[in-house]
């Protein structure tokens, strides 16, 4: 990276960029807090995580102006691995992530996101909402009045201040409005300190207190895996979401280098796993953010006030928080998504349902996004297999008798074979064939199975077979991998 560049992305928008930051920090504090509470740790470690991200993402990413932080969608995955084996293991598998993440960065990995289409996407955010609204309902259920009456009133907040004025984000003020009323009227709430302890001092460097064998990295590595593809899919996907913001671009292979430093940063410093965070990247661009400074001076910032505010932090009352992931819930799910079902093909609309479905019954983010892109795979070769015809005429050849022609259109491969074996008479009789495959493509080794059989079963009524027009692609492939120009193939087959 050359100077001018580094001045540009770091200094070429002080001002946009550390105010955007002073923002964004605000705004990060009950979401980090919030996630924290989710994957059932203190909300130290959520915010640790978020200042940790946040400071090194600046340095490494791949997407200058991204925010990184604790994240939801990493939160929920956390939940049973807190709870069935610590903190510590947590540590661990954090730093576990952040090494996949690398080795993922370094095999250039990131371009695989063009594999995830639009209706998974939209599934992999509408699921990721379910979860995030579920994750509240033990806040809500049996608390009483006071917390309903508490977390309507955070709503109200929340929705009817932006109206009035956007100087300052309204989450934060609906949990300082929030705070406030509880202390002053005296409700009994549960509060953030009831969840654990704020921080009052910086983050230390640390190695998790756990067994260095095999059987503890068998105890992570599922976790860690699943970390890592959520972590890269939610980055990758704000990553493409900034550059159409700020019409520029990124470097997807780094970004996924950049996100494993940070984690790995993160967890030997007490932070859980994290990643890009949409709705603050965004926030962050709206801010006049653009530069790394903001990112940078976002994760500082945070730092600042947890440290310097920490004391009126743990006042918190849990009903704001609440009120707060109710909010990102809402905003993160894709309504429009609902109206589409009846304008979309029914196969689009199947595939985002289906990663919902999958996600909400089974927790897994990755599962879903996995069964989507399976079944996006699916529906798209049986939709090109259908765009597949074949023509055919017979021409007289002077006194050789007669020569039928087939012209083959479309794409050949494995969805669309049993089509094209359909599409010839073998049992014509003919003395020659011409197959023209001159608006035909190859692109397997079921297809070129496929060509051997069709050449192998005219010659054995014996017909000569002629193949024109085949493309280099095709050709390359079928001289490769093809038996019918084989002469001894071809003879053991007939003898066979």
């Amino acid at each position: 990276m050359n100077l001018a560049r580094i001045r540009n992305e770091w200094f070429g928008n002080v001002r946009g960029d550390l105010l955007a930051g002073m923002v964004v920090a605000l705004a990060l504090i009950p979401e980090a807090i919030a996630f924290s509470v989710i994957a059932g740790v203190d909300p130290k470690v959520g915010l640790y995580a978020s200042f940790c991200m946040a400071v090194v993402i600046a340095f490494v990413g791949g997407r200058p102006g991204m925010i990184s932080a604790a994240t939801g969608a990493m939160a929920l995955l956390m939940i049973t691995l807190v709870k069935d084996y610590g903190l510590e293991y947590l540590l661990a598998a954090t730093i576990l992530t952040g090494l996949i993440q690398i080795l993922a960065g370094l095999f250039k990995l990131g371009v695989l996101l063009r594999f995830v289409s639009k209706s998974v996407m939209t599934g992999f955010v509408n699921a990721l909402a379910i979860l995030i609204f579920m994750a509240q309902l033990p806040e809500l259920i049996g608390r009483g009045w006071q917390t309903y009456a508490m977390v309507v009133l955070g709503l109200a907040i929340i929705y009817i201040l932006p109206r009035f004025t956007k100087a300052i984000p309204s989450p934060l003020v609906c949990i300082v409005a929030l705070s406030a009323l509880s202390f002053f009227i005296g409700f009994d709430l549960r509060t953030v300190g009831d969840m654990g302890s704020i921080p009052t001092a910086l983050p230390v460097f640390l190695l998790p207190d756990i067994p260095l064998n095999l059987n503890t990295l068998m105890i992570i590595l599922p976790y860690s895996l699943t970390l890592a593809v959520v972590g890269l899919l939610e980055s990758l996907l704000t990553a493409s979401i900034v550059d159409d913001l700020t019409d520029t671009g990124s470097d997807k292979n780094r970004e996924c280098c950049g996100q494993g430093i940070a984690n790995i940063v993160s967890g030997f410093f007490g932070g859980m796993a994290g990643c890009a965070m949409i709705g603050q990247s965004v926030i962050n661009i709206k801010s006049g953010g653009r530069g790394r400074l903001s990112t940078f001076f976002a994760g500082a910032f945070l730092l600042f006030l947890i440290l310097v505010l920490g004391t009126w932090v743990k006042q918190i009352p849990m009903a704001a928080l609440v009120a707060v992931m109710i909010m990102v819930s809402i905003g993160t799910f894709s309504w429009a998504s609902i109206i589409n079902l009846r304008i979309h093909p029914r196969s689009s609309s199947f595939v985002m349902i289906a990663t919902v479905v999958v996600v909400v019954m089974t927790h897994d983010l990755a599962r879903g996004v996995f069964v989507g892109v399976l079944l996006s795979a699916l529906f798209f070769a049986r939709k090109i297999s259908r765009i597949f015809s074949v023509k055919t005429e017979i021409i007289a050849v002077g006194s050789d008798g007669e020569e039928r022609i087939y012209r083959v259109y479309g794409q050949v491969f494995f969805a669309s074979v049993d089509s094209f074996n359909a599409s010839f008479d073998f049992k014509e009789a003919v003395e020659r064939v011409r197959i023209d495959l001159t608006e035909a493509h190859f692109w397997d080794i079921s297809a070129v199975a496929a060509l051997d059989k069709v050449v192998f079963k005219f010659r054995r009524e014996g017909a000569i077979v002629e193949l024109v027009g085949l493309n280099k692609a095709s050709a390359t492939i079928i001289d490769k991998h093809g038996l019918h120009d084989k002469t001894d193939c071809f003879d053991q087959s007939v003898s066979h």
